[in-house]
């Protein structure tokens, strides 16, 4: 079992590298800053994001009307067809935009990192850049209609999931081959390192109003609970 001194010391170096991972800000416009027409344009098409994944979120996937988040985007119906073709369109783009970032940040990891660093670093980034924002919604709308509409499901599967467990997968092998752990079953089954966020995900659906969750630390006893496995050890 590694020293505790060593890993609070990898966790708050965790900590504190998280950000490389995080999608970048977007910057802002000072006030004397003249608006291109790329610039109004890339507003507008994020304002439609905004607004579809709040009428998806409160009407789901059948009940939400285009014209409805045109509303809400405060535009007029016709504009959103210059950026999306259909109501489809417009779901796959809510998921590319909001998670594929995230999925090229773990795919970008750099190739040496220690495996229990990169558990670290992936629950700092599920935790503040999925659970604390709107990108939550997004996985529990794949959750709640992926069953209903498979081609949603489909994109959501080709470019967030089959891309990030390839990246874990990488990871895992190279963490074998320096002797880091002595078992595969991480790279055979790289669900286990995100099973407790999409837990947490449902659980502040359905019952945080009842019983608030602290999703930081059950994630990190799970990776503990993960890791002794791994290593062969008792938690």
């Amino acid at each position: 079992m590694a020293p505790v001194a060593s890993r609070k010391k990898a966790r708050t170096t965790a900590r504190a590298d998280a950000d490389v991972w995080a999608a970048p800000a977007e910057k802002s416009v000072g006030k004397g800053a003249r608006s291109t027409r790329a610039e109004r344009s890339a507003a507008r098409r994020a304002a439609i994001l905004a607004a579809a994944l709040d009428e998806f979120s409160a009407r789901g996937f059948v009940a939400t009307r285009l014209e409805d988040v045109a509303r809400r985007a405060g535009i007029a119906k016709g504009t959103i067809y210059l950026y999306f073709r259909d109501k489809e369109t417009l779901f796959a783009e809510l998921i590319r935009s909001s998670l594929v970032p995230l999925v090229a940040g773990v795919e970008a990891a750099p190739r040496d990192l220690p495996l229990r660093m990169f558990a670290e670093l992936f629950i700092e980034l599920f935790v503040k850049e999925i659970y604390g924002t709107r990108r939550r919604d997004v996985i529990r709308l794949i959750i709640t209609e992926g069953p209903r509409f498979p081609q949603l499901a489909e994109v959501y599967y080709r470019e967030v999931i089959k891309r990030a467990t390839a990246a874990v997968r990488a990871i895992v092998q190279r963490a074998i081959e320096r002797g880091e752990i002595r078992s595969d079953a991480l790279k055979r089954f790289p669900q286990l390192l995100v099973a407790p966020g999409l837990v947490a995900v449902l659980w502040e659906a359905l019952f945080a109003r009842f019983e608030p969750l602290d999703v930081a630390a059950m994630m990190r006893t799970h990776i503990d609970l993960l890791f002794a496995a791994l290593e062969g050890r008792k938690p």
